[in-house]
């Protein structure tokens, strides 16, 4: 995959989130309209694109009837030993309060164990956190 594309009401607001997760901005661009630039981190790619007077986002985690993109997981598996003290760390040098959609929990998926979290980005988009414990 290239990159995900994520619309954003604030690209400013929005970069400053996405390096405090340890992104960083590989190239700035218009698109024509409106602000846009890729960021590197995490394993992957991101696209962030300012949307003049945005609508405010679905509730992608709340609403269970919601159809659609839902949310964006990045493996931390390699990244840290401890997803609940990540997300302690995390909190600490945030800039703003981070909205914690889903405390970090364990979860069995197929023959595996993971430990998740969800936090929402500064627009409220959910982002999933997880770890590789091992298998079962």
């Amino acid at each position: 995959m290239h990159h995900a594309s994520i619309r954003t009401a604030d690209i400013f607001r929005a970069i400053a989130f996405y390096e405090q997760l340890g992104f960083t901005v590989e190239e700035r661009f218009t698109t024509g309209y409106t602000l846009a630039c890729w960021m590197t981190g995490l394993g992957g790619r991101i696209e962030l694109v300012q949307i003049p007077e945005p609508h405010p986002a679905a509730d992608a985690f709340g609403d269970e009837h919601y159809v659609g993109y839902y949310h964006l997981s990045f493996d931390l598996t390699q990244t840290t030993d401890d997803l609940p003290q990540w997300l302690d760390d995390l909190k600490h040098r945030s800039d703003v309060p981070l909205k914690i959609l889903l405390e970090p929990t364990q979860q069995m998926i197929g023959d595996r164990v993971y430990e998740v979290t969800f936090i929402a980005d500064a627009d409220g988009l959910p982002l999933e956190f997880i770890r590789e414990l091992g298998k079962e």
